[in-house]
């Protein structure tokens, strides 16, 4: 019997295109559905567990050939001990809600740069956990796959770890993998981002569970743009420029302890921290 892949069902793909929504989202200036969808399916579930087999196949540093052997062999040997009934409810479940909130064409449109590693250890863990009689060239070609990437390139002693050793830190949400793989995509894509900009994202994707530390670098982030502008404003010339940044100064308001801290505020934070720029560069303010 041969495996057939599907996107729908493999765990790999789901949560990078929910990153990659997430991304879209955020961008677009409006909260993202897909951050509670990640936090609800991918956060302390079985679901989340299996994931972090596909993201040990991503992240592993390059090894030699007999680690790579081990690597797949030890992901594999893990994934029989997942209810597999209970998993396939929660990817059901995903699924539906993703429908709700997005168009699953579009959603599942996007193409995939780790595609045919995360396809292929896809077929390896169902014809794991497979009563029947696998297709043996499908396992080969699958398990090639993965040994080719694992295996590409030399490293130094300092950089090498095994997935083994990676599974033993693997103590944190899958939220706060997903906000760090968004990061990555985010500084990749958008380069042109001032540190401050870097620093504001940064900060929410570490911080993203806890209200009332980001709540706190919030209002911080906003007395220095509002310092910023008021040294500004001594730098310009014209009148008519200082009134206009006097009033943009007036929008910058700190959050109150019970006010929660959304994308939006990711994305105000970032779009001042531009005009600031922008004022500065237009105006010849060095500061």
């Amino acid at each position: 019997m041969k495996i057939k892949h599907s996107k729908y069902k493999n765990t790999g793909i789901l949560f990078e295109l929910l990153v990659r929504q997430i991304t879209a989202d955020t961008l677009k200036g409006g909260d993202s559905p897909a951050i509670d969808i990640l936090k609800e399916y991918f956060v302390k579930t079985s679901l989340g567990k299996e994931y972090k087999l596909y993201e040990s196949i991503l992240k592993s540093r390059v090894l030699n050939e007999s680690r790579a052997v081990l690597v797949v062999d030890t992901i594999l040997e893990a994934s029989t001990k997942f209810n597999r009934t209970s998993l396939r409810k929660q990817k059901y479940n995903l699924i539906n809600e993703i429908k709700k909130h997005y168009n699953l064409e579009s959603f599942f449109g996007s193409k995939i740069g780790n595609y045919k590693e995360l396809a292929s250890l896809y077929t390896l863990i169902e014809g794991s956990n497979s009563s029947l009689n696998v297709n043996p060239t499908q396992i080969v070609e699958n398990k090639v796959t993965l040994l080719e990437h694992l295996t590409k390139n030399e490293i130094t002693d300092d950089t090498k770890k095994t997935v083994l050793e990676e599974f033993s830190s693997y103590d944190k949400d899958i939220r706060t993998l997903t906000y760090k793989i968004l990061l990555e995509k985010f500084n990749g894509k958008y380069d042109i981002l001032s540190d401050d900009q870097k620093q504001v994202l940064k900060e929410f994707i570490h911080s993203v569970d806890s209200t009332p530390d980001l709540r706190n670098f919030y209002n911080t982030k906003i007395k220095h743009l509002k310092s910023t502008l008021s040294k500004i404003v001594k730098e310009i010339k014209e009148k008519s420029t200082q009134i206009k940044v006097t009033e943009v100064s007036k929008f910058l308001t700190e959050l109150k302890k019970t006010d929660k801290v959304g994308d939006s505020n990711l994305v105000d934070l970032l779009r001042y921290y531009q005009l600031v720029n922008e004022i500065k560069t237009s105006n010849g303010v060095k500061i």
